[in-house]
Order: structure tokens, then sequence, then C-alpha cells
């Protein structure tokens, strides 16, 4: 009853010009005929919660019906955060600042929440950090993250008030990437997006997905980045995808293989997430993002509302997404 009240709001929302978009480009790529994708589409939508982006993202004009029901939709994924996430929390995740000050100790670098009364702070923030990072508090897909660089010339008042005037509040220091993750890219931060359930008790690792800059200074999907999956020993196990279903094992600027790459601290990494996934106890269900150093893994950020990740079908030898795994922890 859920999921079919969940779909009628879907149906309101719908974006029919979109939809039939998509239709022609699974026609294309599947060369089957568009109006038995379209019933295919409504079936699946009334069968399995799968929205037409579902349909295309995770092929499900590849799958047997048998092999559908393991995959996870919008629409169930919506549910787990309804059931297991308190919205009177989401703030703390949303909120960049309360979120650093919250998880601090899972940070392990310096930062600044900025106003219009904190220029001695700034200027005392620079001093130790020539260069940084500024960040939107409430920003999301790595929108209005930069780089900023301090030289001798740098008139800081005009530094100053363009962050001020743009929101970017949050300062951090850079982080610092793993000189073996550098050789992939090295153009950006290169990051684990670890997805966590907290039971009330223990922590668990639902899904690792490995996400890879590509020509970017982010790596964060809707900004032009790829991604790719693990295993439990953090070694990817597929090629990259990127937002135009571009396929790569070999990363296409440096030449390096991706394919069989090993994450450096993997172990560290999800101990880490699964320490960080009992802070909040009423945001249960969490994606974290993390950065590989050095000297081990860092959080970036925290995510109340995770998307959903799945390997796509054509690049699995088995078609199996993630709900068989997830009901093992979880009851939706």
């Amino acid at each position: 009853m859920k999921k079919i009240k969940y779909l009628f709001r879907c149906i309101k929302r719908l974006d029919v010009k979109n939809m039939f978009v998509i239709i022609n480009n699974v026609s294309k790529k599947s060369k089957k005929n568009k109006l038995w994708i379209f019933i295919d589409v409504i079936y699946c939508g009334l069968v399995y919660g799968a929205g037409y982006y579902d349909y295309q993202e995770f092929e499900f004009y590849l799958l047997t019906n048998k092999e559908r029901k393991t995959y996870l939709t919008r629409v169930k994924n919506n549910m787990i955060v309804k059931k297991y996430n308190n919205p009177k929390d989401f703030y703390k995740f949303d909120d960049k600042g309360v979120f650093n000050e919250l998880f601090k100790d899972y940070l392990k670098r310096d930062y600044l929440v900025i106003d219009e009364k904190s220029f001695s702070a700034f200027k005392k923030f620079i001093s130790k950090h020539k260069t940084f990072i500024a960040k939107p508090i409430d920003g999301d897909g790595g929108k209005g993250v930069e780089k900023i660089v301090i030289k001798d010339d740098t008139n800081l008042d005009e530094v100053f008030a363009s962050l001020i005037l743009k929101k970017q509040l949050l300062l951090e220091e850079v982080i610092t990437q793993h000189e073996e993750i550098n050789e992939l890219y090295e153009g950006a931060v290169n990051s684990l997006r670890l997805f966590t359930f907290f039971d009330g008790v223990n922590g668990y690792v639902l899904n690792s997905v490995f996400k890879l800059g590509n020509g970017g200074v982010t790596d964060n999907f809707s900004s032009g980045s790829m991604y790719t999956f693990t295993d439990d020993d953090g070694v990817v196990i597929v090629p990259a995808i990127d937002r135009n279903d571009d396929i790569y094992e070999i990363h296409p600027i440096t030449g390096k293989k991706i394919t069989g790459f090993k994450v450096p601290f993997y172990k560290e990494a999800c101990e880490m997430v699964i320490k960080a996934a009992s802070v909040v106890n009423d945001v249960r269900y969490i994606g974290w993002d993390v950065a590989i150093t050095p000297k081990g893994p860092v959080i970036i950020e925290g995510n109340c509302f995770p998307g959903v990740f799945q390997i796509k079908p054509h690049l699995a030898k088995e078609h199996v997404g993630l709900i068989t795994k997830y009901k093992k922890y979880m009851d939706f």
C-alpha cells in the first residue's frame, strides 16, 4: 500500500517529456520496441517500485522478473530512509558546519565556519593554510566547492568578501590524498562512498562505491566524475562508468588501470564509518564519503538521504541487486 501511494505521488509529479526521452534512449540501446518498453516501464513501476529513471539506470530491460526483485529502487530506498532516519536530525548532516563539529574526530583536518564578523578568524586560518577548500554550508553535488590559493599579493579583504557573497562559509584544510590513489587521478580527492546501517547495537557496511575525478576538482558524479565498486577487501571489481554510461577500465587522463586497483586503508575506512554510524542514533542509514590520506581514512561528509548505486547488469557476471544484502540487516 505504501509503495502504491508513493507511486501515485510520483505520477502526479511525472515529467512525461523526460520519460519518453528515456524510453527513446532505452529503445536505441536495447533495440526493443518503444511501445513494449513503455508498457514494461509501467509494469516495473507498479510491481517493483521502479521509476523510469530506475528502469534505465539499472537496466531493467535486461533483467528477468526474478532478477528485478533484487534491485534497490528509489521507491524502496525512500522507504528505508523514512523508516530508519528521523527528519528532525537531518540538519546534523545537511548543515556542514554542524556535521563537522559533530564528527570532528573523524575529519582529522582543520576547518572554520565564517560569517561577516569572522575576518580575524579567517586571517588566522589562512596563516596556517595558504591553500584551502571553500564550500557552501548547505551545498550538495559538489556545487560551489572551490579550491582557494592565497599568494603574497592576495587581497585578503576581497577574498573574504567574495566568500561571504558566494556563501562559501565553510573553509577546510586541503586533504592530502594517498599517493597510490593520486596515481589514478590527482586533480580531485577520489573518495569511497560507504553505505552503513546501524541497528541500535552494531553497524554494518552495506555497499562500497569508489568515486574518481575525471577532469574536474571534485569526484562527484553530478559534476562529471565516474564511479565503480569494490569488494569487501577494497579491490575494484568492475570498470568505472560516468553519467553518459561511458565505460573505463583505464583512467582516460592518467592511463592507470582502474579494475583490480586496491584501495589503501580500506579495512580501516570500514571500521571508521561503522563507529561513526552510531553517533546519531536516529539516523541509522547513511552514505559516507571517505578520503584516503597517507596516514589513513578521513570522513569528508555524511549523507542522511543516500542515493542508490548498483552495478549495472551489463557489467556484472550475476544480475543481483542490493536488496538481498540490505534485507539481512533491515526490514522494509
